[in-house]
């Protein structure tokens, strides 16, 4: 997994009822854009993830 500052990282829930989360990479810590992200969720929240395989980076649409 790759990803740039600005990317959002989707983790899909992993039981029956649990939602889908969505946060902003707001740095990566790894090298070449690999694991672990600080990640900003939209409460404000802040963490450090290394993401699982239920995790999706998704780029911003460019106009």
């Amino acid at each position: 997994m790759r990803a740039n500052t600005g990317d959002r990282l989707l983790m899909h829930g992993r039981v029956v009822g649990q939602h889908d989360r969505v946060a902003e990479i707001v740095e990566v810590l790894g090298t070449n854009g690999e694991p672990p992200y600080r990640v900003r969720f939209d409460d404000g929240h802040e963490a450090v993830l290394s993401p699982g395989p239920d995790s999706v980076v998704q780029r911003p649409e460019r106009a």
